[in-house]
């Protein structure tokens, strides 16, 4: 019988045959690897790219580097810093819609009120005329007024236009609902009616 050791011919052949395929598939599979692995490097600079050419701050220039590239730590603390104040802008945005619609909503009821008063003359222009003078009028404006006038001084700061603008809107919301007028209304009526009789 042959030695375990010894090799037949057609063998080592097999083995010599066999052997520069092994080594092509590993460099095609270290080849591969390089290839996907420059790959994701790419496509890593290019998201940095992507995001200094995004993120404004990125594009200004920082005396403290030069003119050096940013690094991928600073790109990134200013893209989230961006982001932050993106989010604020957004939230700061809603909030001023939401005081819009308000608004709108605000000045639709009194379209509607102001259009039934209007109506409601049309249809009986002479009702009430001459029942109370212009005096007695003036004493419930001034007073629907006066009253309107202490929550609005409290209210209501001169600093500077713009703060005077937003106290005005701010005095507007808390001061001036419906409810609270028509409880500023009654009690002057009460009042000037008191007087009268």
């Amino acid at each position: 019988s042959a030695s375990p050791r010894s090799v037949p011919a057609d063998d080592e052949d097999s083995d010599y045959h066999q052997e520069p395929y092994k080594e092509s598939y590993k460099d095609r599979r270290r080849r591969a690897h390089t290839q996907a692995e420059q790959k994701r490097r790419d496509a890593i600079k290019k998201g940095y790219d992507d995001l200094q050419a995004i993120v404004p701050t990125c594009e200004q220039q920082d005396f403290s580097i030069g003119s050096q590239k940013l690094s991928k730590a600073i790109v990134l603390q200013k893209t989230i810093d961006y982001i932050q104040f993106l989010h604020k802008e957004k939230k700061k945005q809603e909030e001023e819609v939401s005081t819009l619609r308000k608004d709108v909503m605000a000045l639709k009821i009194m379209k509607v009120n102001y259009e039934q008063i209007v109506k409601a003359h049309q249809d009986n222009p002479n009702e009430g005329k001459d029942q109370v003078s212009d005096e007695v009028k003036f004493n419930v404006f001034q007073g629907i007024m006066d009253s309107l006038f202490q929550s609005f001084n409290a209210s209501i700061s001169v600093t500077s236009f713009q703060e005077l603008s937003a106290c005005v809107f701010s005095w507007i919301e808390e001061h001036c609902k419906p409810q609270t007028l028509r409880e500023v209304v009654i009690g002057v009526l009460h009042q000037v009616k008191s007087q009268l009789y």
